[in-house]
């Protein structure tokens, strides 16, 4: 089982199918604060939409061609982040996340994207991640900007989120950047 330690407070660990009623109960709880930005809330209405999203993290995993994990803090799962997707012949890898309304402020998913950008090229040996957030999703965007990450343009339209869409804001980090940077 993959578990990534960060801190005292925090760490990662692949996600399984028995963190489903946890998942589903956080998704609930925050669903009007994370509908803003995520386009599948109003898909998720029972604790087997949250089975089946977990069945294709663990697919996408086992071909290793994602990683999804439950963030812990303080031994209690407060969110999900990982690689979306990793590109294995062009050696990148995206990063994706949410975190529970109750425990935003914290810093926790700061520290989060930045481990998981240590670990894809320390242990991974990607060449670059990228964070793309919605254009006016200022929160998600200001994790990449703090951690250094280039902003490298919009895709316009990228994404369908309910009634419109979103123009995505694509940011950057390649390895010697990073390496540069520690």
């Amino acid at each position: 089982m993959f578990i990534y330690k960060i801190d005292d407070e925090l760490s990662l660990k692949l996600i399984e199918l028995n963190d489903a009623a946890k998942v589903f109960e956080l998704t609930n709880q925050s669903r009007g604060y994370l509908r803003e930005w995520l386009p599948w809330l109003d898909s998720t209405t029972m604790i087997e939409d949250t089975k089946n999203f977990i069945s294709g993290c663990l697919k996408g995993y086992s071909e290793n061609k994602s990683l999804t994990t439950v963030i812990l803090y303080d031994g209690e799962i407060v969110g999900t982040a990982g690689f979306n997707q990793l590109n294995w012949s062009n050696k990148t890898g995206q990063i994706g996340y949410w975190l529970s309304e109750d425990f935003q402020g914290k810093g926790i998913m700061t520290r989060v994207a930045k481990a998981l950008t240590d670990y894809a090229f320390k242990e991974l040996k990607l060449n670059k991640v990228e964070i793309r957030a919605a254009a006016e999703n200022n929160k998600s965007r200001g994790i990449a900007e703090r951690l250094g990450f280039m902003n490298e343009g919009c895709i316009r339209q990228a994404e369908w989120l309910y009634d419109h869409f979103v123009d995505h804001i694509v940011y950057g980090m390649l390895a010697n950047e990073w390496n540069q940077q520690e």
